[in-house]
C-alpha cells in the first residue's frame, strides 16, 4: 500500500483529528505544489470565480486529499488552487464545507487549521449572505466587523473539546476578530474603484442551515445588531483566531431575507448563484487589489 493510500485509511478512521494528524496533511499537500502561501482565500457561494485572477494555477480537488471535507453544494467546487494573486502567494479554497451537510465544526474548519500548518498567515473568509439591514440592496458586498455566533449558543464550536496549545489557548478572545488595517484599507480601495454605491461595512451572523430563516428569526437578528446572516464563516474564524491569523472578511449580499409575515415571496439558492455570478469581477478587483497592497509576513 502506497504512503498515499495509508494516510488516507489513517484519515478515514479518526474519529478526532489531532495536531499531528493535521500535520501530516499539510505535509501531504505540500509535497504536491511548488506554492509556499502565506495568504489563504476562503470562496462561499458562487464565488469561486475569485480563483480567476490567481497565475501559475496548481490545482488539488478536496477529493484527493486524506481527510480533507467535501463539498456538497452548488456553487462551491471543491478544489484548492495555489498560485500567485497580487504578486502574493495565495492559496484559494474553491467551496467549503458546511455544519448542516453534516459534517462537525471541528470537521469543516479542518482546512483552516491545515493551512495554518502550511504557512498562512492571513486568511480572507467570503460568503454569500441575505441582507438584514433594511438598507441593503442585493449585490452589496459588506466588509465584516464583527460576528454573531448564534450557533456557538448551541453548542456549535469548532474549539469544542481538548485544546491543543501547539495551535492556540484554551481562551482566546474574539473581541478584535476583524483586522481593523485591513478593513480601512479596503473601504479606501472600494471607493477608489467607484463601488461605494454598494460597499457596507457590518455585522455577520451564522445560522446552522440548511433552511433559510423564519420571519421571526430575521427580525430578531434584526433586533440585536445582524446586518448580514449566512450559514458559514464564522467557524472558519474561530480557529483562525486561535491560531493566530489575521482574518478579513467580506459578505455579498445575494438576497434580501423575508421580514413581512404572509407573504408569497422566499429566499432560494437559484438568486445567492446569480448575485454571485453578476457581482463576481468586482469582487475580483477588489481582492486582487487589496492583496496588492498588503504586507504579508
Amino acid at each position: 500500500m502506497s504512503n498515499e493510500a495509508v494516510l488516507r485509511e489513517y484519515m478515514n478512521t479518526r474519529t478526532q483529528v489531532t495536531y499531528d494528524d493535521i500535520d501530516l496533511v499539510a505535509k501531504y499537500i505540500l509535497e504536491k505544489v511548488k506554492c509556499r502561501p502565506k495568504l489563504g482565500i476562503i470562496c462561499g457561494s458562487g464565488l469561486g470565480k475569485l480563483a480567476d485572477s490567481v497565475e501559475n494555477k496548481e490545482i488539488i480537488p478536496y477529493s484527493e486529499i486524506p481527510g480533507f471535507p467535501v463539498s456538497t453544494v452548488p456553487g462551491h467546487e471543491g478544489k484548492l488552487v495555489f498560485g500567485t494573486l497580487g504578486g502574493k502567494n495565495v492559496i484559494l479554497m474553491q467551496g467549503r464545507s458546511h455544519c448542516y451537510e453534516g459534517y462537525p465544526a471541528q470537521k469543516t474548519t479542518l482546512p483552516v487549521r491545515v493551512m495554518h500548518l502550511m504557512g498562512v498567515k492571513t486568511l480572507f473568509v467570503t460568503n454569500a449572505a441575505g441582507g438584514i439591514n433594511r438598507n441593503y440592496n442585493i449585490g452589496d458586498i459588506m466588509i465584516i466587523k464583527d460576528h454573531v455566533n448564534l450557533a456557538g449558543f448551541a453548542g456549535v464550536n469548532p474549539l469544542v473539546g481538548p485544546n491543543d496549545t501547539r495551535f492556540g489557548p484554551r481562551f482566546p478572545p474574539m473581541s478584535r476578530a476583524y483586522d481593523l488595517n485591513i478593513r480601512q484599507l479596503a473601504l479606501r480601495l472600494a471607493k477608489g474603484m467607484g463601488f461605494g454605491d454598494f460597499i457596507r461595512e457590518g455585522v455577520y451572523s451564522m445560522m446552522v442551515g440548511p433552511n433559510f430563516e423564519t420571519v421571526t428569526e430575521c427580525r430578531l437578528l434584526q433586533i440585536v445588531g445582524v446586518d448580514a446572516t449566512g450559514m458559514s464563516t464564522v467557524p472558519e474564524v474561530l480557529v483562525a483566531k486561535h491560531c493566530g491569523m489575521t482574518v478579513f472578511g467580506m459578505s455579498l449580499i445575494t438576497n434580501m431575507v423575508i421580514m413581512e409575515y404572509d407573504v408569497e415571496n422566499t429566499a432560494n439558492h437559484e438568486e445567492v448563484l446569480e448575485t454571485g455570478e453578476r457581482r463576481s469581477k468586482d469582487l475580483q478587483k477588489l481582492v486582487t487589489a487589496i492583496v496588492q497592497e498588503l504586507e504579508l509576513n
